[in-house]
């Protein structure tokens, strides 16, 4: 078992202050990590804004080809990484292939996004007063970004913060969720080896509450938070003087009309509903089908549950591993409790080992109950049928959540009233709304969230726009 240290201004440290790293299946500890002391916090606060100044004056061919290195040092420790997330996190082991190469990707786009940071020129002549004046618009970094990272995707989601704050020339400091920061750590060193300052690299674990004074520090420029809704809005509110961009939960649905292709769909809602054992902010949890579909594509998503291989994550067979901890997959377990006491009806799972919850079909449930209006985080699906598709748009609607939504229609005119009319950050028309390539502006409205992801897209949230004006002598 490792000794992990927290990362300083680009050096490792290690405390007195000591917990285990415990993998959610076996119950096996995987790892000893060192807790950052306040001493620590203070320590990489100030290494951060002393290290910002020198990361602004790096030129972006410069910040490009750091991000490179990175990759490539990524790369060679591919295994490693993969190792680590089903270790840390419980994840099968094709989930950890698949994040760990889209954490490679994203790092090579934010070194693509490095330099592509544009501003414009704006005659100012437009009016009497502006004549003889030309205005220069540049961004420039806001100094130290505090990316804040759940347990889900502790690799990808770090890198969507690390990558374009070093794109964008800003020191970083990650704080990882604490079951799960072996991966951060691990990128934090391979950041400082690819040639990044040092002062500008801290990979932080401490407690919710110290993770607030961070938040609210008068020296953090941008704090990039991935995590649940109640958390995020409050950090919001203490970060008052950053740029606050949120990645919260939602409670994705999708819509499925009868001109589809019923196979396809089932198949596609089974892999966004189950996959990661339904811990993905855009997981696939209710499911609004056209009644003439209703009971054959019920019939065909229950077949493919039972196929499903739920168990240990570190067999390449398995499709489904466990949940983060037995107490969240107990707290999913009541919710479907809840759900059946109130009336629905359990169509397959609803059972639960140690922190297996095998996945769960439900019908008959209400717009109410927890498994329809909160955010399950869970391996847990909805299924009810609707009978005109303004109908399905509008119970999709009825939700505090818009993150993004799926449907599965071939008419334009029904994919144009949908993209005109749901209430989310993305509409995915023809797949479900688990869909995100790591190119794209991501994010979400109402209690979802504010700003967007993306390497290009959280580059402008991480600089601040700056304006020159030149007068003609």
């Amino acid at each position: 078992m490792d000794d992990w240290a927290c990362i300083v201004g680009g050096v490792e440290r290690r405390s007195d202050d000591r917990y285990l790293v415990v993998n959610p299946f076996s119950g096996e500890a995987v790892g000893q990590v060192s807790r950052s002391r306040a001493a620590d916090i203070e320590d990489a606060l100030q290494a951060a804004t002393a290290g910002s100044a020198e990361t602004a004056d790096l030129a972006a061919h410069q910040r490009a080809a750091v991000l490179r290195r990175l990759a490539d040092l990524m790369s060679a420790h591919r295994e490693e990484f993969i190792t680590l997330l089903i270790a840390e996190g419980g994840k099968p082991r094709r989930n950890a292939e698949g994040e760990t190469a889209r954490a490679i990707e994203t790092i090579l786009i934010s070194a693509e996004e490095a330099v592509r940071i544009c501003g414009e020129v704006i005659p100012l002549d437009r009016t009497l007063p502006g004549e003889g004046c030309v205005g220069i618009v540049q961004r420039f970094p806001v100094g130290v970004v505090l990316g804040i990272t759940p347990f889900n995707f502790p690799l990808n989601l770090a890198c969507h913060k690390l990558g374009p704050a070093v794109a964008s020339g800003n020191a970083i400091i990650l704080k990882p969720a604490s079951a799960t920061p072996l991966s951060s750590l691990l990128l934090g060193r391979l950041l400082v080896e690819a040639g990044y300052p040092p002062a500008a690299v801290s990979v932080l674990i401490c407690r919710p509450d110290e993770a607030e004074m961070l938040a609210a520090d008068q020296r953090i420029g941008c704090l990039s938070f991935t995590g649940s809704p109640d958390v995020g809005w409050h950090l919001r509110s203490r970060a008052t003087y950053a740029k606050v961009t949120l990645e919260l939960g939602g409670n994705g649905a999708v819509i499925v009309h009868e001109d589809c292709d019923l196979s396809r769909v089932a198949f596609r809602i089974i892999e966004g509903g189950f996959s990661q054992a339904g811990q993905v902010c855009i997981s696939v949890q209710r499911v609004f089908v056209h009644r003439p579909l209703f009971e054959p594509l019920l019939s065909r998503l229950s077949e493919l549950t039972d196929a499903l291989v739920v168990g240990d994550p570190s067999d390449p067979k398995t499709d489904v591993g466990s949940m983060i901890s037995k107490e969240a997959a107990e707290h999913a377990l009541k919710r479907i409790q809840d759900a059946c006491s109130g009336g629905a009806t359990l169509v397959k799972g609803g059972s639960l080992s140690g922190a297996l919850l095998q996945p769960t079909i439900l019908t008959g449930t209400k717009a109410g109950m927890e498994v329809n209006c909160r955010e399950v985080f869970a391996p847990i699906i909805t299924v009810t049928p609707y009978d005109t598709f303004e109908q399905a748009v509008a119970e999709v609607n009825d939700s505090v959540y818009g993150l993004q939504a799926g449907v599965f229609t071939r008419d334009l005119l029904r994919a144009r009233y949908a993209f005109s009319h749901l209430k989310v950050g993305t509409v995915v028309i023809g797949d479900i709304p688990t869909f995100r390539v790591d190119i794209m502006p991501y994010g979400g409205v109402k209690r979802s969230g504010c700003g967007r992801e993306g390497p290009r897209y959280a580059i402008e949230e991480m600089t601040d726009t700056r304006m020159m004006i030149i007068r003609d002598p």
